[in-house]
């Protein structure tokens, strides 16, 4: 989210950025609560695959089944690659390859010794993640209203600087597209978990009512919120 969405706006201007993410948001909502009908009335471990077999055709399903494997697979490495360039603000002279192999080892490790240390590792990083976001929105309104990061309140004017709010005009909001989406990706996982959830007829349908706050929380309001830091250590907002 934090990675993806700078080149968002640095293509497509914070109008554009955020567009985009209400555009493909709004998609995956919807898209959820499809899915959410079909896991509650037939939850199955195989998900989509599953269901695109047995209400499309197999061949549909063993397709979609190979295309999300090679999409996560992918995901993999644009995550460890991605853990390269951050950890770099702390360790720059540190090839990025060295820091890469090193997260994916402990992905790999994290994962074969049980599905239980998989899974407490996954709720408390989920945990920060979460905490990390409150935090950085809670930054972001300080800093537009000029509490933290200098004198004068920011407001709305990096809206209008420039050419924003809308850079490259649509063709360019339509490029970031792809970056939103990519961004969403993970959400489709509370479909995959209905086979393994005791009560689905419970569980899946709160899950799915909570995308819509999910999307507006992490993703919107986070957009509207990115802020770096300049030479001078200050806090400036970008959108």
């Amino acid at each position: 989210m934090f990675v993806a969405s700078g080149s968002a706006i640095a293509t497509a201007g914070p109008g554009g950025a955020i567009a985009a993410y209400v555009g493909i948001g709004l998609m995956v909502f919807f898209l959820m609560t499809s899915l959410g009908e079909m896991a509650t009335y037939v939850p199955v471990s195989g998900s989509f695959s599953e269901y695109a077999s047995r209400f499309v055709d197999p061949a549909f399903g063993f397709a979609l089944g190979w295309n999300y494997w090679l999409n996560w697979a992918i995901t993999l490495a644009v995550d460890v690659s991605t853990t390269a360039i951050v950890m770099h603000f702390w360790l720059p002279n540190l090839p990025g390859w060295l820091i890469s192999v090193g997260f994916l080892a402990l992905i790999f490790v994290i994962n074969v010794v049980s599905a239980k240390s998989f899974a407490e590792t996954e709720y408390w990083l989920s945990l920060v993640k979460v905490i990390t976001v409150i935090v950085f929105l809670g930054v972001g309104l300080l800093t537009i209203a000029g509490i933290m990061g200098g004198s004068h309140p920011v407001g709305l004017k990096n809206y209008t600087t420039g050419a924003a709010p809308f850079v490259g005009g649509l063709p360019a909001t339509l490029s970031v597209f792809v970056v939103a989406g990519f961004s969403f990706q993970g959400t489709e996982l509370i479909g995959i978990t209905a086979g393994e959830s005791e009560t689905p007829e419970t569980s899946i349908p709160k899950a799915i009512k909570q995308v819509f706050w999910r999307i507006l929380l992490f993703y919107i309001l986070s957009l509207n919120f990115q802020v770096k830091c300049n030479d001078d250590n200050e806090f400036l907002i970008v959108v």
